[in-house]
């Protein structure tokens, strides 16, 4: 198998969705327990996780000002707060990960799972991807996309309200109405 081929596919979506592709004429079983023995590795092997560049002081932002926030993974329970743990990020109210929705994505459940959790629209949500499987879930959802990092033949990023190299460019500003703008600085 190439490599690369096996990274674009996997980037973004849910373990147990890429084992089954990458398995075929394999048992449910068989698939099951693959799973728990990559889960295992990929919850404790830490190694070079680390925050996205502007991450930590925009999710500081977005607590300070009272502006609501989740984190919505492909990844499961065990590997999504292992990892949030490792990359020293704030805690959200909301944690949408693999196990609460029934289609990863790039469908949209997970998105609309997390703005519902939110009380938003989903027309009134920012997302913000580094994967293309995560930039697809959000469009089709219905949100805004920032696609941090994302592969530039990615053809959806024409779609998208950012493209960024860093989230230290990205500006969000609560008005004393409550409405949030979202804007980038060159």
């Amino acid at each position: 198998m190439d490599p690369d081929a096996v990274l674009a596919y996997i980037h973004g979506k849910q373990a147990i969705t890429t084992l089954r592709h990458f398995m075929p004429g394999k048992s449910e079983t068989e698939i099951q327990a693959e799973f728990l023995r990559l889960e295992q590795i990929e919850a404790t092997d830490l190694n070079g996780i680390r925050a996205l560049p502007g991450a930590l002081a925009l999710l500081e932002h977005l607590e300070t000002n009272a502006i609501p926030w989740a984190i919505v993974t492909s990844g499961s329970i065990p590997v999504a707060h292992a990892r949030h743990r490792a990359a020293g990020l704030p805690t959200p109210a909301v944690f949408v990960t693999a196990e609460q929705v029934q289609h990863g994505k790039p469908q949209p459940d997970a998105y609309l799972l997390g703005a519902k959790l939110l009380g938003c629209l989903p027309q009134a949500c920012l997302v913000v991807e580094d994967a293309p499987a995560g930039v697809q879930s959000g469009l089709a959802a219905g949100c805004h996309v920032a696609a941090v990092n994302v592969p530039p033949e990615t053809p959806e990023l024409l779609e998208v309200d950012f493209v960024l190299s860093t989230l230290t460019t990205l500006v969000v500003e609560k008005l004393p109405d409550g409405v949030v703008n979202v804007s980038q600085n060159a």
